[in-house]
């Protein structure tokens, strides 16, 4: 008998679920990696840096795997959606993590990184959720999350491509989480302030971190796991009638 939700307790618990997470090998990608392991979920881990997707699966330990992947390019999406689905026989979680950022004031921005910014953060998060989507639709089963950012909602000085592009994914995932919730799959995005990753720690330091913190009320940035510790809520079985949502992950820097 179906389980009924009212009377349920959370577990989080990911058991037999296999998860994909694009920009697995480093930074929050990597949190929610270990995260969703530590819950019993098979974990694909997916990035362009092939040899550290490999080292962080096999940290990971058995039952894990990883692929080389451009996130940019329709057949290397494809191909590695491809492989884990003959693998796994199933794909339950995508998690798109992969991402870069591109600073400069918005009269000086390149053209070369306005558009790399966003064939990874736009294209790249569209690609994916459409190849592992259609799995997950033919199974009548899926979570997806977008890692989306703060800079969807509001306007941060020299993150004109940044901007556009995570306000892109925001606009994407509602599209797909009207389209496709009906058919038990729902979508759902993340929107983290600045994250104490390692690349985070070095492009946040000194005076600009500062006068950054003075805008947080909680009155500092957050930590991976603290991003993945929602990414597990969004990925479980106790997360069904959430889709479509942006959740905020600011200290309430968005809010003022």
């Amino acid at each position: 008998m179906p389980v009924d939700p009212r009377s349920a307790r959370p577990s989080f618990d990911l058991t037999g679920k296999v998860a994909i997470v694009t920009g697995g090998a480093s930074g929050i990608g990597s949190a929610i990696a270990d995260t969703f392991a530590a819950k019993g979920a098979a974990v694909a881990i997916l990035d362009v840096q092939a040899d550290k997707a490999a080292a962080k699966a096999a940290a990971l330990g058995p039952g894990h795997s990883a692929a080389g992947c451009d996130v940019t390019d329709p057949e290397s999406v494809r191909a590695s959606v491809a492989r884990i689905a003959e693998r796994h026989q199933r794909i339950d979680i995508l998690v798109n993590s992969a991402g870069i950022v591109r600073l400069a004031p918005a009269e000086e921005l390149s053209v070369a990184d306005w558009d790399a910014t966003m064939s990874v953060n736009v294209r790249g998060t569209f690609l994916m959720c459409q190849q592992a989507g259609a799995v997950m639709l033919a199974a009548g089963r899926g979570r997806i999350i977008n890692l989306a950012s703060q800079a969807a909602t509001v306007a941060l000085d020299q993150h004109a491509a940044y901007c556009a592009s995570k306000a892109a994914v925001l606009g994407l995932t509602r599209v797909l989480a009207a389209e496709w919730a009906g058919r038990g799959v729902t979508v759902n995005a993340i929107s983290p302030t600045v994250v104490l990753t390692e690349l985070g720690r070095l492009a946040w330091s000194g005076a600009k971190a500062e006068a950054m913190l003075a805008q947080i009320p909680a009155g500092r940035f957050a930590e991976p796991e603290e991003i993945a510790a929602v990414a597990l809520f969004l990925g479980s079985d106790d997360s069904l009638m959430i889709n479509g949502a942006d959740i905020v992950v600011d200290g309430g820097f968005t809010i003022r």
